[in-house]
């Protein structure tokens, strides 16, 4: 374990943000690195399995292993701790203040020695679940202008879906931004649920980073074949929106990451009360599902799914 950085606390506490390097067993000094980085949002947990299993079959194979692996599972470990989004007691969230200050607060100290640390390496892996309410599929969500550098290598991951946004709607104060503008290729991964682990998806993820990690030359070990990832560029596909018509429970009846035809059945929103449907949801085009609500009981407005529109076939 290697101390990033520390902060005092009241009452003779400190925060410690850690992380776990593992190293080949026959250095050279010309390693490549690699930065595994999660725990930025305290009630995202999806990460916590993957630096689990990763960890677990890299020390179990250490022969293969011909790179640096920097894994961070916690840069927000109070938040982990309340299970909280934001830093308890500061009302902050963590992934917009980068990329800090060495002579800022405390949470603008941390993001600062945190990209001070990582900066670097060949490839940062920011994962990322989704909150309680929705169900996202694995996906790497680039920003147009690093897309050139990011979406081949995002390809490598395993992913189901890359997502390129245009540079209007990426926030500049988040931790990849910070990592790409000084030159650290950086991913970033959503996937899940929040406060719950996928041990599916987390799977499926572990495969794309050794994956990518046997293709920039730092792993010499078997690897599970990748799927071949669906790459979204604002301007050539629509992302549309289904959003909650009325208040009630919404039982889902078609499947996540499953290809629907305009007009199929989504699902309903239902009335406990009276045994009314309220809204019966179909879908406004052809596409793919990639984001479907988990958490049944919405207000009207509420996000409901999100569908990648195509009309040629998968």
């Amino acid at each position: 374990m290697i101390k990033v950085a520390s902060v005092n606390l009241p009452i003779d506490e400190e925060l410690v943000i850690k992380k776990e390097r593992i190293v080949p067993l026959n250095p050279t000094g010309n390693e490549k690195r690699i930065s595994i980085v999660t725990g930025t949002h305290g009630d995202e947990l999806e990460g916590q399995y993957i630096c689990y299993e990763l960890n677990r079959r890299i020390k179990n194979n250490p022969e293969c292993l011909k790179g640096i692996v920097d894994i961070y599972p916690a840069l927000n470990p109070l938040g982990i701790d309340s299970i909280t989004r934001g830093i308890p007691a500061f009302d902050l969230d963590m992934n917009r203040i980068f990329p800090g200050s060495e002579n800022g607060i405390m949470a603008d100290y941390l993001a600062h020695k945190i990209v001070e640390d990582i900066k670097g390496s060949a490839l940062c892996v920011d994962i990322h679940a989704s909150n309680i309410f929705l169900m996202e599929i694995p996906q790497i969500r680039i920003n147009e202008l690093t897309k050139d550098e990011l979406v081949p290598l995002a390809k490598m991951m395993n992913v189901n879906f890359i997502w390129v946004h245009s540079a209007a709607t990426v926030l500049e104060s988040t931790l990849a931004y910070s990592l790409n503008d000084i030159g650290t290729p950086t991913l970033v991964v959503e996937m899940g649920v929040g406060m719950r682990i996928t041990k599916s998806y987390g799977n499926q993820l572990v495969d794309g980073i050794l994956n990518t990690m046997k293709e920039l030359g730092m792993w010499t070990g078997e690897v599970n074949k990748v799927c071949e990832s669906i790459v979204s560029y604002d301007e050539d596909f629509e992302v549309n929106f289904i959003n909650a018509s009325s208040a009630g429970v919404f039982i889902p009846a078609t499947k996540h990451w499953g290809k629907l035809k305009k007009g199929d059945y989504v699902g309903d929103i239902v009335d406990p009360l009276t045994g009314e449907i309220l809204d019966k949801i179909t879908s406004p085009c052809d596409g793919i599902l990639f984001t479907l609500r988990e958490y049944p009981i919405c207000d009207e407005g509420s996000l409901i799914a999100r569908i990648l529109e195509r009309d040629d076939e998968i």
